[in-house]
């Protein structure tokens, strides 16, 4: 890395933070005592996301917007290979979307409060009741009209590569009935690999792929939307992403 992209990556790394306590404190003035209209602050997190990939000098191009209807609501399903996965969707993507977040993160001041007032949907990721009712709740928020963005690995990807899928977020989809979207996030791990702290510049590219319909579909059926899913989201990564051949399409266990 060159002195000056390091001096870029620690800029990021510093200021990154502070955008993200800003703007987490603009959404929730704007949303309390402004406009209050959940879409239109969302003009916050997407200049947040936009203003971190230019300040690490991150290009971000999408692909395959065509496949998709704006006024249709969808679950877009990605591979997750960087931080910069979230940057990159939040900052470029074009249509109205809402996070899905562990119930932890709404706890934090300011940001957990802007959270929750735009519209973004706490999940609770242990096991038992508690955590099946918020599936259920999640979904039908959902159902009701919110596009959102999950990611069925549950982590990021160490290598960059694929990895299998669990059935817990595909459970999501068919629950709420609405069609799923392959999304590749292709890049994104050269720019900020797992376990690094300094970016690196490049090019992240988004392909949007068709929309598979969940309809129909019940829960018994989990694993094999996960590998169709699965199968899809392939079909949209360069070949350096690709799983490993050993590797397996569904992680059965939640």
């Amino acid at each position: 890395m060159s002195p000056l992209q390091t001096l870029r990556g620690l800029l990021t790394l510093l200021l990154a933070p502070i955008l993200t306590f800003f703007v987490s404190l603009f959404a929730l003035i704007d949303m309390l005592w402004v406009r209050r209209s959940e879409w239109k602050a969302q003009q916050f997190p997407r200049w947040w996301g936009k203003s971190i990939c230019r300040l690490a000098k991150v290009r971000v191009r999408m692909e395959g917007l065509e496949n998709i209807d704006p006024k249709q609501t969808y679950i877009f399903a990605g591979n997750h290979a960087s931080q910069f996965d979230i940057f990159a969707f939040q900052g470029y993507f074009p249509y109205d979307f809402r996070w899905i977040a562990k119930k932890e993160l709404f706890r934090l001041p300011v940001f957990g409060q802007a959270m929750q007032q735009v519209g973004y949907i706490a999940i609770d990721r242990s096991q038992g009741r508690q955590a099946m009712k918020s599936l259920d709740d999640a979904a039908a928020k959902i159902a009701a009209g919110k596009s959102v963005l999950i990611f069925p690995e549950g982590t990021r990807s160490s290598d960059g590569r694929l990895k299998e899928f669990k059935t817990g977020a595909i459970l999501l989809a068919i629950k709420a009935g609405v069609p799923i979207v392959p999304v590749g996030f292709n890049g994104s791990h050269l720019v900020l690999p797992k376990g690094k702290i300094l970016t690196n510049s490049g090019e992240i590219v988004l392909r949007i792929g068709s929309p598979i319909a969940t309809q129909g579909f019940k829960a018994k059926d989990k694993q094999q939307l996960a590998i169709d899913l699965h199968q899809a989201v392939a079909g949209l990564l360069h070949e350096s992403q690709l799983p490993n051949p050993d590797h397996k399409d569904v992680k059965t266990e939640e």
